[in-house]
């Protein structure tokens, strides 16, 4: 019998940055995402966001790769917003994403971080967020990327 815990943070963005997931397109997209994770076997503890960027905390189980399980939420959430808003037929997800490890003591702050995107985003913007969390964590990063 194997034993883990795989908290993650993943934060992806839509293609070129477009801010196109209004409020109510966000939340059903993010409990579109959670169910996704569910058959993946994994549990989305927290999903929320801005009109141009996802945030998301899971458990993922140890039967799947991280990559395999943010690519699946990515294509199978962005076929769903097609068919669902016909009007987003060029909606796109940005290639990549970023994604940190979390430790069971920081849960419940990264759930209360997530759950407040639309406070926080009033004095921050995604770019100043996503280099903090890249940094906090030690990612190294091209700048260029970020932003392509």
């Amino acid at each position: 019998m194997s034993y883990t815990s795989l908290n993650y943070h993943v934060v992806f963005s839509t293609k070129s940055r477009k801010p196109l997931l209004t409020p109510d397109i966000l939340k059903r997209a993010c409990h579109y995402m959670g169910g996704i994770i569910r058959q993946l076997n994994g549990k989305m503890l927290v999903g929320n966001g801005q009109p141009d960027h996802v945030h998301l905390a899971a458990v993922i189980p140890p039967t799947i790769q991280l990559a395999d399980l943010v690519g699946k939420v990515k294509s199978n959430t962005t076929g769903w917003i097609h068919r669902t808003f016909p009007a987003l037929r060029d909606f796109r997800r940005q290639d990549g994403y970023a994604a940190v490890t979390m430790s069971p003591s920081v849960l419940k702050q990264v759930e209360h971080y997530i759950r407040s995107q639309q406070q926080h985003h009033k004095t921050t913007t995604f770019k100043e967020e996503l280099i903090a969390l890249l940094e906090e964590h030690g990612i190294e990063y091209d700048a260029k990327y970020l932003w392509a």
